[in-house]
């Protein structure tokens, strides 16, 4: 199993830069970032605080690094459209010589929909257009020219040059939907979803379920999963951490509960693990030796 690191977009952009030097002069795997304009809010209201834009700090990641990959985990096609989405991979591919990962999802912050006058559809409406979008985006990435009439999009003798450096960026899709992994197992490379061991088998059981739907062989598709972690030195500590946490979503305990914990992902066939620095500690210093702590002691048992 692989393992990838994952700042938030509130940090400063030498923090980022910093952590993704790390991950790149160490054994990490990879380096994402959220696509998103804002912090989310559970009520849908407008919410200050500072979020970096993964459009532009992606480039900056892949001209300081030089050997992990690197992608939006996701990019919302309900925000971007698929051609931008397209040329803008095809270019970081050329930045980073080949490392580019285009993580798609459909799109569900509603603040940030709603402040930028961006209409966030109903869920079957919002999926049609992630389809269109998704087979826009394959097509002008392989093809020299792309025609689509769809519902959403119409694309018309579009080109997409230069072509990426790799033979074809791998797609990662971002979802827990059941139609969404159809889609995912349709016409993806790889299978992104959030959670603790538990939440990710039961989504994964579903995942193969999609599989077999489309007649797609799993074991082709790459699959990742994050999942907040707390390293923490007591019971009371785990419990606390736990409760505060969104339901399904953290793992928390000592460096030796979370070795265990981290097998769990191993045991379900999980290729890599994503770790946000959102529970790593308040300041920059307290994620970085977090994040070092993790390298040393928890990632040579998968590695």
């Amino acid at each position: 199993m692989r393992f990838s690191v994952w700042s938030s977009p509130t940090r400063s952009i030498n923090e980022i830069l910093d952590i993704a030097k790390m991950a790149d002069d160490n054994d990490w795997h990879g380096v994402w970032f959220a696509d998103h304009y804002m912090p989310n809010t559970e009520d849908g209201s407008i919410s200050d605080g500072d979020t970096h834009e993964a459009w532009g700090v992606l480039p900056a990641i892949a001209a300081t690094t030089s050997r992990v990959r690197l992608g939006p985990l996701v990019s919302p096609t309900s925000v971007h459209h698929p051609a931008l989405l397209a040329n803008r991979a095809i270019t970081i591919d050329h930045i980073s010589n080949g490392r580019f990962v285009l993580g798609l999802g459909a799109g569900w912050q509603i603040n940030e929909h709603r402040a930028y006058g961006i209409e966030l559809e109903p869920p079957r409406q919002r999926v049609d257009r992630f389809a269109e979008a998704l087979q826009i985006i394959k097509m002008m990435m392989a093809e020299p020219r792309t025609t689509f009439d769809g519902d959403f999009y119409h694309i018309t003798d579009a080109p997409c040059q230069p072509k990426a450096i790799q033979a074809s960026i791998p797609i990662l899709v971002g979802t827990g939907g059941s139609r969404m992994m159809r889609l995912t197992a349709r016409y993806a490379d790889e299978w992104n979803t959030w959670g603790s061991p538990a939440t990710v088998a039961d989504r994964l059981s579903g995942f193969m379920q999609s599989c077999e739907t489309v007649a797609r062989d799993p074991d082709t598709i790459w699959t990742s999963a994050q999942t907040l972690m707390f390293i923490t030195d007591s019971k009371e500590a785990t419990e606390k951490a736990l409760a505060a946490a969104p339901a399904g979503r953290a793992v928390a305990g000592s460096v030796p509960e979370l070795v265990e914990i981290v097998g769990q992902f191993a045991d379900l066939g999980i290729d890599e693990l994503i770790i946000p620095d959102f529970s790593l500690g308040k300041e920059p210093a307290q994620r970085r030796e977090a994040f070092e702590m993790i390298r040393a002691e928890i990632m040579p048992s998968y590695l």
